[in-house]
């Protein structure tokens, strides 16, 4: 009782501080979590780089993409928003396990706005995301130049740095925020799996991040439709080898606007539904 007098006196005096501090702590609570699970950091970027290494080298004679790119090269920045999408989701799992455990309920009923509880998740998850794919950015090319992966020409450079950071960070947000508002209704970890399956990889899958769109009919206008492809055409903006690669994408504006536009929505979305009483919180 004594230790959260502090907090509760400094949350009535100072309505930001009140707000910031236990945001900071949930954040810093899912970063720690996922250090002393070392099991997902196999599974966010194993399962990715299997995906790229096995289907550069098998699709390499029969793609050559847009400005003459091979398809490692065009797949490259594809595999980078799926790790994006596999770890902001899956860092949400955390929602389940911790109405589970009654630490949920316990912030819950905290004098903490619930504001604090939705940005805390969301940082959480954002910063490991972001973490993770800027290690696979940097490694992958890395990796090509020593043989284990397929030759690109693409990647990080000190050019191109801080606007792929901070479009990673504005994407991973929005799809922590998305993967909250999937996991905030659940109670069990096996419905959480089953849509990451059956809507979860073929939002990736028709996101261009696999296969170009163009002149493909009907797929071609889901493909349009889908905000995650504006994420990876902003990716492949930046991450651009020539301008002829990117010629037929949104524009950086729009591709920036679109994923803004996503991702203020499902925070929004996040948040009230995180303020509606619930008898999920109470069990």
């Amino acid at each position: 009782m004594a230790d959260s007098l502090p907090a509760a006196t400094l949350s009535a005096s100072s309505p930001t501080t009140g707000l910031w501090l236990p945001v900071w702590t949930l954040t810093v609570r899912e970063v720690v979590r996922f250090l002393r699970q070392r099991t997902r950091l196999v599974g966010a970027l194993g399962q990715p780089f299997l995906f790229w290494i096995l289907f550069g080298a098998g699709l390499q004679g029969s793609f050559r993409g847009p400005g003459d790119m091979s398809y490692q090269e065009y797949f490259f920045p594809g595999i980078a928003v799926l790790i994006v999408l596999f770890t902001s989701i899956f860092s949400t799992i955390t929602i389940i396990e911790d109405r589970r455990e009654g630490f949920l309920q316990g912030v819950l009923v905290a004098p903490i706005p619930r504001l604090a509880l939705v940005l805390g998740k969301l940082c959480g998850g954002t910063t490991l995301a972001v973490a993770q794919t800027m290690l696979f950015l940097t490694v992958g090319p890395l990796l090509s130049q020593i043989g284990l992966a397929p030759t690109i020409h693409t990647g990080l450079t000190v050019a191109n740095f801080v606007p792929v950071l901070g479009f990673l960070t504005v994407l991973s947000l929005a799809l922590t925020a998305l993967g909250y508002m999937i996991a905030w209704p659940m109670d069990s970890i096996h419905g959480f799996h089953a849509i990451m399956s059956v809507f979860l990889m073929p939002m990736w899958l028709l996101s261009g991040a696999f296969f170009p769109g163009d002149g493909s009919g009907w797929l071609s206008w889901v493909i349009k439709v889908n905000p995650l492809t504006y994420g990876v055409a902003g990716l492949r903006r930046l991450m651009a080898i020539n301008d002829a690669s990117v010629a037929q994408l949104p524009s950086m504006m729009i591709c920036l606007t679109v994923t803004l536009a996503f991702g203020i929505g499902c925070t929004a979305a996040a948040v009230w539904m995180t303020q509606r009483r619930s008898a999920l919180n109470v069990r």
